[in-house]
């Protein structure tokens, strides 16, 4: 039970965090002045905000009984209303990705907030763009609910949250990482990554929440039959 838990968690936390601006931004605090302390403050912001959004989550649904096995059909219809929520997201940026193909590249107009946040690195907006990149999105959502509606021990709960957090944080602190032990290469790889990220981010990103919705359905439809 606890096993399964890690890995479906684990599962799906990954694919969460297959977020192209994520890295875009970190990136871009890497080539910073300071690079290794923007990027360290970016990971914090992202780290506050998947802790604190993770433990309200957790609590919520442990609240609302959830992992009791009496409540077998209200933890699978979560999973299935989850699963179609991806769903329809994927449907949506889908949509949006071929009329931006369609219609040509937009015209010049002014940046987005995040945008704004990493044009003049500074130790705040770096925070600020570590909390709003990792706002939870579905698929995070997704892996906190399998922790908190499994009948586990509050080692066991801990230990997985952490692991989903790690997860789901992986491209603000795996540059940062990296960039310690080899500064030089990372900056060039790195450089190399965002220019193919710009042209297949966007499908990137609809491939892997379409992987969360097509899951989730799949696991709901299966544990309400």
């Amino acid at each position: 039970m606890v096993a399964g838990m890690y890995e479906q968690a684990a599962g799906l936390a990954a694919l969460a965090a297959v977020y192209p601006p994520a890295l875009l931004i970190a990136a871009v605090y890497l080539g910073s002045v300071s690079p290794r302390r923007m990027t360290l403050l970016f990971l914090v912001g992202a780290v506050l905000m998947t802790v604190v959004s993770g433990v309200v989550i957790l609590v919520a649904l442990r609240a609302g009984g959830l992992s009791l096995p009496a409540d077998r059909t209200p933890r699978y219809g979560l999973r299935l209303g989850l699963g179609i929520l991806a769903i329809v997201v994927t449907a949506y940026l889908t949509m949006r990705e071929r009329r931006r193909q369609r219609d040509g590249p937009a015209a010049p107009g002014k940046p987005g907030l995040i945008s704004r946040l990493a044009a003049q690195p500074r130790p705040r907006t770096a925070v600020a763009a570590g909390v709003l990149l990792f706002a939870p999105g579905v698929g995070f959502v997704a892996a906190v609910q399998v922790i908190a509606t499994a009948r586990a021990g509050p080692v066991a709960t801990a230990g997985a949250l952490v692991l989903v957090v790690a997860i789901d944080v992986a491209f603000a602190w795996l540059p940062l990482a990296v960039h310690l032990i080899a500064p030089d290469r990372t900056t060039r790889v790195l450089t190399a990554v965002n220019h193919w990220l710009g042209a297949h981010g966007r499908i990137l990103l609809i491939g892997a929440i379409a992987a969360i919705g097509v899951i989730l359905v799949v696991d709901g439809a299966i544990g309400l039959a």
